[in-house]
């Protein structure tokens, strides 16, 4: 990609982090995605297909397309390369949030205001760790929440601070796909242009993904939709 996507809400910090091999492989891939224009959602190591590395990427409007994540693998494989945390062979692959994304950046709690979403408190809050309800903003370093599962006796609302979160992402709901339709609607209105050949057999309620198998004498890459 020739051009950067620059903005400044693409550097606005993440405020729910992992740890351990996770947050060493964020630490090297964050910068690169960065210079890109993107911004790191999360990344996940799991034993899946012998072991996968995950990085969620996406443009600070939340978008992401397969394009984007084949131009990501790209710039990453030499940085890898040069210094790659994860000392087995393994499986990288770039994926875009999807629509029932985590929440990391206090802009996303924003941003979806209105939607319903999970969340895991490191900590009791009223004494309960898990919360799913409705967002309802942000009040300083604090999401507010009204529980979808509360009695009319229980307390409705929450203020969950965000520093204290253990993980957090929306759940998929008619109302949230009907949205992403609207949007890719008016976006496509705005450009008059045919949705992207790499977009066409993705709607926006399945993630986009770029694989590629890191190993010291092979590699082989794909892309698909889920």
């Amino acid at each position: 990609m020739g051009e950067t996507l620059n903005s400044a809400s693409a550097k606005e910090p993440r405020l729910l982090v992992e740890p351990g091999l996770a947050a060493r492989v964020a630490a090297i891939a964050e910068p690169v995605l960065e210079s890109l224009g993107y911004r790191l959602v999360r990344v996940q190591v799991s034993p899946q297909s012998g072991l996968t590395v995950q990085i969620m990427a996406e443009r600070p409007d939340g978008s992401m397309t397969i394009g984007d994540c084949e131009a990501v693998s790209r710039a990453l494989s030499p940085v890898f390369d040069a210094k790659d945390p994860v000392e087995q062979p393994h499986r990288l692959e770039i994926s875009s949030p999807g629509l029932d994304r985590p929440l990391v950046r206090r802009s996303d709690f924003e941003r979806h205001a209105g939607h319903v979403a999970k969340v895991e408190m490191a900590r009791l809050i009223d004494g309960r760790k898990r919360f799913r309800g409705t967002l309802l903003g942000t009040e300083g370093d604090a999401v507010r929440l009204r529980r979808d599962d509360a009695k009319k006796d229980e307390q409705q609302e929450f203020l969950l601070p965000i520093e204290d979160m253990a993980d957090a992402k929306l759940v998929l709901t008619d109302a949230l796909i009907a949205e992403a339709l609207k949007r890719s609607k008016a976006a496509e209105r705005e450009t008059q242009e045919a949705p992207r050949e790499d977009e066409q057999d993705n709607p926006p309620n399945r993630s986009k993904k770029f694989m590629r198998t890191r190993e010291k004498n092979r590699r082989s890459a794909q892309h698909e939709g889920e």
